[in-house]
């Protein structure tokens, strides 16, 4: 409602216009219907030249096979993606090495961690290393069967010192059933299980689910 200056009362009116297009994008269709428009809306004394008639069909084909290439590319796209996480199935029960066998000390906190053995082992000891290969606490292992077997270090070195916040190395030599003399290292684990979740594929490394994408090695044993 609004007065205009002699004081007279007018209705105003105010039209809501929907949008049906947000993004002002225009598809095949739309160009289709603008030039079905564009004739039937031509001056009848001045006709619309054949030739640009023939150059903007020919842009409405070039629009509509854009599409259709890029509708064929999206649906390649997760085909390709969908076989790659499938053949990643074929990696179940070989070894993948993450690529290190550090673990992240806290001061005055243990580390619990685990150590594939691929083969039984009647005795062994575990080396925690520093940066430079030096070891600074060995730890025993008594009889083990082959597999992912847990342990736990406190944290602590030879002379029961805790050691400063770090990365630290683990590497074990272990006698096997036969009396011969095998090693191992953490990071190296056989592949139980694939996982797919949001898009990533996950490999099971002892107890735990690893990116697949990081692990730097697959190997057959």
């Amino acid at each position: 409602m609004a007065i205009d200056a002699t004081g007279t009362t007018t209705a105003t009116t105010t039209t809501a216009t929907s949008t049906t297009n947000p993004k002002s994008v225009l598809g095949k269709d739309d160009f289709l219907k603008l030039l079905l428009l564009e004739l039937k809306y031509q001056d009848p004394t001045s006709p619309m030249d054949s030739e640009k008639i023939l150059a903007q069909t020919s842009q409405l084909a070039t629009l509509e096979s854009s599409e259709n290439t890029n509708k064929a590319l999206s649906t390649l796209a997760s085909s390709l993606a969908a076989s790659m996480q499938f053949s990643s199935i074929s990696a179940i029960g070989k070894i993948a090495d993450t690529g290190s066998n550090g673990v992240s000390l806290t001061e005055g906190k243990g580390i619990d961690f685990e150590l594939y053995l691929p083969n039984a082992a009647q005795k062994g000891e575990i080396n925690i290393m520093d940066g430079n290969g030096k070891v600074l606490r060995t730890l025993q292992i008594g009889a083990t069967d082959a597999g992912v077997a847990k342990y736990s270090w406190d944290g602590k070195d030879t002379t029961g010192a805790n050691l400063k916040d770090g990365i630290y190395y683990i590497e074990s030599t272990y006698t096997k059933t036969d009396g011969t003399s095998e090693s191992t290292r953490l990071g190296r684990y056989p592949i139980e299980s694939i996982k797919f979740d949001n898009g990533k594929t996950y490999a099971k490394l002892g107890s735990s689910y690893v990116d697949l994408s990081t692990i730097k090695e697959i190997t057959t044993h």
